[in-house]
């Protein structure tokens, strides 16, 4: 009788299979699941990286600004927002990191809500996100509204309408949760505070090259994310931020710089903002650290964001099946939603004393992450893993467990 759990049937089934030959193997690493904190690095970027500063920086030097280099936040915001975002050209940057972009958007959206005191996040939200939310809100003298959450899944509408008033300036969450990987109700929410009269701002890290995301057709505000997780640009790569089309003539940079003025060659004194996305730039552009990223979005747009998606669901359904049948009867947990369509990229298991097996998990070959208390993140990426890694790396757990 065939197992219903080995992973050669899921294997041999899968359309984006050949996408894991074109990632640098890792010696020793018996299963990486941690995609969802950080990518893989797509072989073909140390090639690239490597004739970057060989030809285009070693030969062109500061040319390279008028060949290409200069406009790249914007031409590399559009090309994420039409592969990964749902977002029209002209509304998406790269630059800075996550919580820089946050900040900016943050703060710019309550100036663009006088009189308005309050901003309304979620416990669960990442704690980057509180941190930044908290500090705008001390500066400007406003009130965060904290809604308490289920760990386990996220926040709701209903918890967002009880939440909003008038007096709600910024509505802030994760799409996904970084816990539970809960896939917000984006639509509903953004809807139920426009009702209110408030902003919304998503931070789209555990989103961006894993699960669809559609701001246009939301009505986001605004919106920011990593590139380092299922973007796989590498530890530290650029984030991005995006501010909807007719938002773009009023929305101010509080991180006023030369980069982001209308003149930056004018030298003047007096600060007027460039027009469009790009008044969100400050500093120079991360021009190098771009490469990477570069790389990982052809490769997302020849497996395009559907199937990634559809994999990714596949993915974390098997991930769940073998919990139930390994690791439940011992004691283990999901603190994840079940529900295929709540549920993002990654799936959370639970247990007292999970903090003591990162040891020997590594030692092993294994690599989840580990978020406390007692939680053990497992994060498949659909581009570089494959369902017998997978099985690998939950049947090393299971021996641990069941030790």
């Amino acid at each position: 009788m065939p197992d219903p759990l080995d992973p050669a049937p899921h294997d041999a089934a899968d359309p984006l299979a050949s996408f894991r030959e074109r990632f640098t193997p890792a010696p020793g690493v018996v299963a990486y699941l941690d995609g969802n904190s950080l990518g893989r690095p797509p072989a073909a970027a140390a090639d690239r990286l490597a004739g970057f500063v060989r030809d285009d920086w070693g030969t062109r030097l500061i040319r390279g600004w008028d060949e290409g280099w200069w406009t790249l936040p914007e031409r590399l915001g559009d090309r994420i927002g039409g592969l990964a975002l749902g977002a029209a050209p002209g509304q998406t940057v790269v630059a800075d990191s996550t919580t820089v972009l946050l900040h900016k958007l943050a703060t710019a959206a309550v100036a663009l809500r006088p009189g308005r005191d309050e901003i309304v996040t979620d416990t669960g939200n990442f704690p980057t996100d509180r941190d930044v939310l908290d500090g705008i809100a001390d500066a400007r003298g406003l009130t965060v509204r904290r809604i308490r959450t289920d760990p386990a899944a996220g926040i709701t509408p209903e918890q967002v309408a009880a939440a909003v008033s008038g007096r709600t300036a910024l509505v802030s969450f994760s799409h996904v949760g970084y816990r539970s990987g809960w896939i917000a109700d984006a639509p509903a929410i953004t809807r139920i505070a426009h009702d209110a009269g408030a902003l919304v701002l998503w931070d789209l890290s555990h989103s961006a090259g894993s699960v669809p995301v559609e701001l246009d057709a939301w009505g986001a505000d605004l919106a920011a994310g990593c590139t380092y997780k299922y973007l796989n640009g590498g530890p530290g790569s650029p984030a991005f931020g995006y501010v909807r089309a007719d938002l773009l003539a009023d929305v101010e940079n509080p991180v006023r710089g030369w980069v982001g003025r209308a003149d930056p060659f004018g030298m003047t004194d007096g600060f007027a903002p460039a027009d469009g996305v790009r008044r969100m730039l400050s500093g120079t552009p991360p021009v190098l650290a771009t490469v990477p990223l570069q790389v990982s979005l052809e490769m997302l747009a020849e497996a395009g964001i559907g199937a990634v998606r559809e994999k990714s669901r596949r993915l974390t359904r098997y991930a769940l099946e073998l919990a139930d049948a390994w690791l439940v009867p011992h004691g283990v947990a999901v603190a994840s939603p079940r529900d295929p369509d709540r549920l993002g990229g990654h799936v959370t298991l639970t247990r007292p004393g999970f903090a003591g097996l990162l040891g020997p998990l590594h030692a092993a070959g294994v690599i989840p992450d580990y978020r406390g208390p007692d939680g053990l993140r497992i994060g498949p990426a659909p581009l570089s893993t494959s369902f017998a890694e997978l099985h690998a790396g939950l049947s090393v757990l299971r021996s641990l467990v069941a030790g």
